[in-house]
């Protein structure tokens, strides 16, 4: 019988489904896998979008030695990045976690958290000036960037890339490959622009004003915190 896997994935308001979700998919199906998804309280959670609904099964405080821990990223990015509950609990359980793993911005709440300080890195495109700023060397390149028992994913569909190298190291390249093909993951996307290097010029234009435009203005406004956090950090530590 396989040893129990206690996998935390966190869930806030504003996350980005794809992020929490595709890891799901994955770690699930790994044998002795019992995958819970945490948020600060118990109850649904309002997908980035406004209309899809996740569900937060267990609280933080209740999470306290999970094996696994997956922080995806989101709209409301920010405002994880200045909850120091979440980053409190993050920096605790990371220090008993096998691994600690982010999906896109979910990297931005590990950099806040202090878990990035000098380690490389990747995160979405859009971000990486924020993943330099909270002291992480950035990838741009690397779709999953490991750093002894951190590892990160590029943006949103990363999530899975990062699952199943998760998959492999806990369960073996064989199960992980038998997983891969449970969910059929074989992808051949109808256009190759799925990186700043491969996107036209326009094209990249339209995705950063998409972008632009998917910042509610309230976690815009929490950016002078977060940096002055950083400041503050930067003396306190010097990194």
């Amino acid at each position: 019988m396989a040893a129990s896997l206690e996998i935390a994935i966190l869930l806030y308001q504003g996350v980005t489904a794809l992020d929490a979700v595709g890891p799901w998919e994955v770690l699930s199906r790994l044998p002795g896998a019992k995958v819970r998804f945490v948020g600060k309280e118990v109850g649904p959670v309002v997908a980035e979008g406004g209309r899809l609904l996740l569900g937060a099964t267990h609280s933080i405080a209740e999470t306290t030695a999970p094996d696994v821990v997956v922080v995806p990223g989101g709209s409301t990015t920010p405002g994880q990045m200045v909850d120091d509950e979440v980053l409190e609990w993050l920096r605790k359980v990371h220090r008993r976690a096998r691994w600690t793993a982010s999906v896109c911005t979910g990297a931005l709440i590990l950099g806040a958290a202090g878990i990035l300080k000098g380690q490389p890195a990747t995160t979405h495109w859009y971000k990486m000036g924020v993943l330099r700023t909270m002291g992480a060397k950035p990838r741009p390149d690397e779709r999953v960037v490991r750093s002894g028992k951190v590892v990160t994913a590029a943006g949103v569909s990363a999530g899975i890339d990062l699952a199943l190298w998760l998959a492999g190291e806990i369960a073996g390249a064989e199960q992980a490959e038998a997983i891969q093909l449970v969910i059929e993951y074989d992808p051949r996307p109808p256009f190759n622009a799925g990186h700043m290097s491969k996107a036209s010029k326009e094209v990249q234009r339209l995705a950063k004003k998409m972008m632009d435009d998917s910042i509610p203005a309230d976690q815009r406004r929490l950016v002078p915190t977060i940096a002055w956090n950083r400041f503050i950090d930067l003396i306190r530590t010097g990194r």
